[in-house]
């Protein structure tokens, strides 16, 4: 699961939480998510949004260090905001979630291989942990 093209981060960031935004038009899953967040020791949620239109005001205002962007959603998807984000915030690690593959997304193929993705059904404490420590290590 390399991510060649994740940037560098701090080196004083392992001394303080990940500041984490989710991102899904269900708000059921954004209450998964809160859960899981708030029992993964190291990550504090930071923020909500339920489109790729909020994502975007919300990673501006709260400069998150990590999104859990859903891939499929009204207006703009969670691929266009996450180019988006990449593009105008180049240090946020962003994952892709998805029920489906997110491989099979529309678009997909156009981002960086900085971009992580994973099924919904496969996302827990300790999947968040191993993203964000290989988003560390490169």
């Amino acid at each position: 699961m390399a991510q060649p093209g994740w940037p560098p981060l701090d080196a004083d960031h392992a001394n303080r939480d990940v500041a984490v935004l989710t991102v899904d038009d269900q708000a059921c899953f954004r209450d998964v998510l809160r859960d899981m967040i708030e029992a993964t020791a190291g990550f504090v949620l930071v923020g909500e949004a339920c489109s790729g239109e909020e994502a975007l005001s919300a990673v501006e205002r709260l400069a998150p260090e990590l999104v859990l962007m859903d891939v499929r959603m009204p207006g703009m998807d969670g691929v266009a905001a996450t180019r988006a984000i990449i593009t105008r915030c180049p240090r946020t690690v962003v994952v892709l979630i998805s029920a489906e593959d997110p491989e099979l997304a529309p678009g997909i193929e156009a981002l960086s291989e900085a971009v992580a993705r994973v099924r919904k059904q496969h996302l827990r404490p300790q999947v968040l942990r191993d993203l964000w420590a290989q988003a560390n290590r490169n």
